[in-house]
């Protein structure tokens, strides 16, 4: 092992693996306009996760298309979920990934279920790239509009 260098445990190394995935799956979602995308760390709170993703979609077909592009970008890197629920109705989708959760919710169904109140103690994670921030930092809205006072 190199000077300065710290050997990773085996639970650190699952959870540094686990947000590398969240925020694959984070980005992906954005990348099909979802709207909202947060990106939680449970991982201190939860004995069933690491991490959730919570996203929101204007229609079914929205939805559908942000679950279809998370499966498809993590199924390149040899991620596939162990479980789907919620693909028939398209309310609520919640796409398990074992050490991270994806949710993307009907505007009305995030609302219901709200839970980012629900899981308010755990930090959220930033992550957009450092493009992203600096278009927001600039006053660009989710839409890509600049954002007049």
């Amino acid at each position: 092992m190199q000077e300065g260098k710290t050997k990773t445990t085996g639970k650190k190394k699952k959870i540094i693996e686990g947000k590398r995935k969240a925020i694959l799956a984070a980005r992906s979602l954005e990348e099909k306009k979802a709207l909202n995308v947060v990106l939680l760390d449970v991982s201190s709170i939860s004995v069933v996760t690491d991490f959730f993703v919570i996203a929101s979609g204007e229609s079914k077909r929205q939805i559908k298309a942000c679950v279809d592009h998370v499966e498809e970008i993590l199924a390149k890197k040899d991620i596939y979920p162990d479980h789907l629920e919620g693909v028939l109705n398209l309310e609520w989708v919640l796409m398990d990934y074992g050490d991270v959760i994806v949710h993307v919710f009907t505007e009305e169904a995030r609302a219901y279920y709200d839970l980012e109140g629900l899981w308010g103690d755990a930090p959220r994670i930033d992550f957009r790239t450092r493009k992203e921030k600096k278009k927001t930092d600039q006053g660009e809205n989710k839409k890509g509009e600049i954002d007049t006072p």
